[in-house]
């Protein structure tokens, strides 16, 4: 008998995941059939999943950690299965803001966040107004990150405002924000009405940064192991034909439809292929890995992830930094990853946790079944996070 899945996504590129589940029968392959509710907001994705509405969603990664360590105001226990995807954000400027730092001399290469930090900070003004999709999310991680090894202390010399993403391209029109961070296809989208120009894909902070997340109640995933592991199958099984056999230009045909992102499935692929429309004049940028959904492990929820996010949160907000970082590792289910997909195929990583920023290009270590390849994975200034506590 089949069984019936109520899951939450946000319109983004990234949803492909569970978009493709359904509509290419991997979820019917594991006698599932999915009922995809678009939300309007993270916010009200993350209460749907708080509070029972759906089963399972589409989660930015940071959230569940968020909760785990009590902020965000919502008390429940999430836990993320499996990362669903790496990468597919970009940092935009207002045409105004472009032209400035065009002025100063910078050339918008779409590669360097070490010059285009320099650059945004010194033609950005006083308050630099940059719009995010949710206060706990990668987009804003990443620019606190950058924005601070790049000279300007963040949060506290810019005023970060949330916007979902698909208002975003509409806000900086608006003159409401002079910046952005935002998952494709919205970022493109700023681009087509004349509204911005983008500056660096997320990837150019951390160049494999987990995005989204498959996120449940931890409770339910307790009760009910045989849908929880089929339900992770085929999301799996998603994120594999997704990354091979030519499946681009089928994915965005599937995205492009009314109940998912209702855009032309053109402005779409721009994030499949990674190549990217960065301004009104038409200049394209190449981007190798702009957003992946299989390849490198990308799926693989490392607790050492977790970690990271919860340091950043932890330094941010006074929190304990030790238990902050225990609290985080045990969302991140590698358990329930290596226990549930194990039979599907998965090639299972020898340790749940690396020293995240240490891969300077595609590496080849040690898993359960031979050798597995970890994609690179850098941050822009050379920094290194090392998740295990010091002796």
């Amino acid at each position: 008998m089949t069984a019936h899945l109520s899951i939450a996504f946000m319109p983004l590129v990234d949803a492909a995941p569970l978009i493709v589940a359904e509509e290419m029968g991997f979820a019917r392959e594991e006698g599932l059939s999915l009922d995809l509710v678009r939300a309007p907001s993270w916010s009200s994705l993350r209460d749907m999943l708080a509070f029972g509405r759906v089963e399972a969603a589409h989660m930015l990664a940071p959230v569940p950690v968020a909760m785990a360590l009590g902020i965000g105001g919502v008390a429940s226990s999430i836990s993320a299965l499996m990362v669903t995807s790496v990468n597919g954000t970009v940092v935009g400027v207002s045409m105004a803001l472009a032209e400035r730092m065009r002025g100063a001399g910078h050339l918008f290469g779409f590669d360097d966040a070490s010059a285009a930090g320099r650059a945004l900070v010194a033609e950005g003004g006083d308050r630099l107004r940059i719009g995010v999709p949710f206060p706990f999310s990668m987009h804003a991680e990443l620019l606190y990150y950058w924005l601070s090894a790049s000279g300007l202390p963040a949060p506290q010399g810019i005023e970060i405002r949330t916007v979902p993403p698909p208002l975003m391209a509409d806000a900086i029109s608006a003159g409401e924000i002079d910046a952005f961070c935002v998952g494709e296809p919205w970022g493109s989208r700023a681009v087509e009405i004349g509204a911005g120009t983008l500056l660096i894909p997320g990837r150019a902070i951390w160049s494999f940064a987990p995005e989204k997340v498959l996120a449940v109640r931890t409770e339910w995933a307790q009760n009910e192991p045989d849908l929880t592991g089929r339900l992770m199958r085929a999301v799996w099984k998603a994120c594999r034909w997704l990354d091979h056999g030519g499946a681009q230009t089928t994915a965005a045909e599937l995205l492009a439809r009314a109940p998912y992102l209702d855009l032309p499935s053109e402005m779409i692929d721009r994030a499949f292929s990674g190549r990217l429309v960065i301004s009104a004049k038409g200049e394209v940028r190449e981007c190798r890995g702009f957003v992946v959904f299989h390849d490198g492990a990308a799926t693989f929820p490392w607790r050492s992830q977790a970690a990271w996010i919860a340091r950043q949160m932890a330094a941010r907000l006074g929190l304990e930094r030790a238990a902050s970082l225990d609290s985080a590792r045990n969302v991140f289910r590698t358990d329930l990853y290596r226990a549930h997909l194990r039979e599907a195929g998965a090639i299972l990583p020898g340790a749940s946790e690396k020293v995240e920023g240490a891969t300077g290009a595609d590496t080849a270590v040690a898993s359960e079944t031979g050798r597995l390849i970890l994609a690179e994975n850098r941050f822009f200034d050379g920094q290194l996070f090392d998740p295990t506590p010091a002796s």
